[in-house]
């Protein structure tokens, strides 16, 4: 699982190995737990992230959607 970014506590990480039904995503990881998943596409979260810090990890995200995307087009061969 390669870290693409760290942004402040948070670790955007794509997967090598995703069921091929699920949606191009990242995992936002905060120490050694994973706590939520951002869907490439629209950038909609797919798991509830934990209170109060919605807008940290989303605005870290948008900081680095470009290279998060390519990274997963990249890990992933689309």
């Amino acid at each position: 699982m390669p870290t693409v970014v760290t942004e402040g506590q948070f670790r955007f990480v794509v997967n090598t190995r995703e069921n091929d039904f699920e949606p191009p995503h990242v995992h936002i990881w905060v120490g050694n737990e994973d706590l939520c998943r951002i869907a490439l596409n629209d950038g909609r979260f797919l798991d509830q992230p934990p209170p109060g810090s919605y807008r940290s990890i989303l605005d870290a995200y948008q900081k680095h959607a470009e290279a998060i995307r390519r990274e997963w087009d990249r890990v992933h061969r689309r």
